[in-house]
């Protein structure tokens, strides 16, 4: 069965970088959506932020707290996308989460499935 496996995050000063990896491992068709949320702290599992998305062949979509800071990319043949994060601030902490819609298969239907988290840091 597919899972999302999450790397990357940590600690950071405020106006660093950091880059987040996500890989679907397993058999893996096809990915439709990937997306990045953000649980900030204290926050409830129903309170993530969406920070970014890109759905198929469309532009991809940020929250406006972090357009010009934070750019999607991916690596098809990998099966990983990449979240990668500049001029961090403080209000960035929080634990990441990479969510996509996954096939299989050729006959399946997309799957939603959920990385299992990534802390980041960003504090002097």
């Amino acid at each position: 069965q597919v899972q999302l496996v999450q790397s990357g995050g940590g600690l950071v000063q405020p106006g660093g970088s950091l880059r987040l990896s996500c890989v679907a491992s397993g058999t893996v068709n096809r990915i439709n959506m990937i997306a990045w949320y953000r649980q900030g702290p204290g926050k409830l599992r129903e309170d993530r932020e969406l920070v970014a998305s890109i759905t198929g062949g469309r532009a991809a979509v940020y929250a406006d707290s972090v357009k010009g800071r934070f750019s999607l990319s991916g690596d098809r043949a990998k099966n990983t996308g990449y979240l990668q994060m500049n001029s961090l601030k403080p209000e960035d902490t929080g634990v990441y989460y990479c969510n996509a819609d996954v096939k299989e298969t050729w006959f399946d239907l997309p799957r939603n499935i959920w990385g299992q988290g990534t802390q980041v840091t960003v504090s002097s």
